[in-house]
């Protein structure tokens, strides 16, 4: 029996402008989670960025590459992505399927998950890492995966990188990903070698605690209190977040976060008092993400909006630096 690969920690982007000059292939950059993908045969384990085996949550995509037979094993990294019914990304849509480990035949209809493919990290047991980007994508398209719940997103090398950004504006994209085209590719390591390019800010951020809405509904989560950590480790707060909730996101996060309840503030600096007076600390063990306009002159999100939780990220990882999607 053909050995199933071993999975390794997704090579990583670098924030930044739209790169100039010969050398580059630009991709879209897809909203949705990050996926290290190991075949073989019918055997299939997909596993989040953060090293989680999540197979289960995704049985039409693992269906659809046990359905592949062009190799005795393989080891691929892409995006799970959730369409609406137009066929654009939804972060929100793929809210609904990241905590569930059995999805229903209903789910799976409401919220349709297919796994975009950018890149072939081994190949029948021999790694290609070492091998150019333009070599690795040759690899990638050999394999033919082309399938309405697993395929290979287009790559440009002739049009420039600006007027990529462009289509995927035009479009109600994320935005794109530069990569240079002689470039390895290197597992776990944040590389200039990538440069990505967003045109939404998100801000992955650590929950401290949370404030209940007022009147009848205090039992409910009305606010969600914000935090990341600084270069010395210390958890600082960010602020607070009280729209771009669903009801079944404020049922899901109160259930998770009240076997987390604390007695102290876990920030390593004083909340304000308006926010802290109503607070109910928990522990800081749950990550989750934020769309917000500008940070205030304190550091402070403004015009925040919550996103969703990120199952696929560890709270250590979270830093003040802004970061755009996965």
């Amino acid at each position: 029996m053909v050995e199933l690969p071993e999975a390794v920690r997704p090579m990583l982007a670098s924030a930044g402008s739209p790169p100039s000059g010969p050398g580059w292939a630009v991709e879209f950059k897809w909203d949705g989670v990050r996926a290290i993908v190991a075949a073989a045969g019918d055997r299939v384990r997909v596993t989040s960025r953060n090293g989680n085996d999540v197979t289960a949550g995704y049985p039409e995509v693992t269906n659809a590459i046990s359905g592949f037979r062009a190799w005795g094993s393989v080891l691929l990294d892409g995006e799970l992505v959730a369409l609406d019914a137009a066929g654009r990304p939804d972060f929100g849509l793929l809210q609904r399927r990241v905590h569930v480990r059995a999805p229903t035949e209903l789910l799976r209809a409401q919220a349709p998950v297919v796994l975009y493919v950018f890149d072939v990290l081994q190949l029948d047991g021999d790694w290609v890492t070492g091998e150019s980007y333009d070599t690795r994508r040759e690899h990638l398209l050999a394999l033919s995966l082309a399938d309405e719940r697993v395929s290979v997103p287009p790559a440009s090398e002739d049009v420039p990188a600006e007027r990529m950004l462009d289509i995927a504006r035009t479009h109600g994209l994320e935005g794109i990903v530069a990569k240079r085209r002689d470039s390895r590719y290197t597992p776990g390591r944040r590389s200039n070698a990538w440069i990505k390019t967003a045109l939404i800010t998100t801000q992955k951020v650590i929950i401290g605690g949370w404030t209940a809405r007022e009147g009848h509904r205090h039992s409910t989560i009305g606010a969600l209190l914000l935090g990341a950590r600084d270069s010395a480790g210390h958890l600082r707060y960010l602020g607070h977040v009280g729209t771009g909730f669903t009801h079944a996101m404020l049922r899901d996060l109160l259930t998770q976060l009240e076997p987390l309840t604390t007695s102290d503030s876990p920030f390593d600096e004083a909340v304000p008092r308006e926010h802290a007076r109503k607070a109910r600390w928990v522990q800081p063990r749950l990550v989750g993400e934020v769309v917000y306009r500008t940070l205030t002159a304190d550091g402070r999100l403004r015009h925040a909006a919550w996103r969703g939780l990120r199952p696929d990220r560890d709270p250590g990882e979270v830093t003040l630096t802004p970061e755009s999607g996965t």
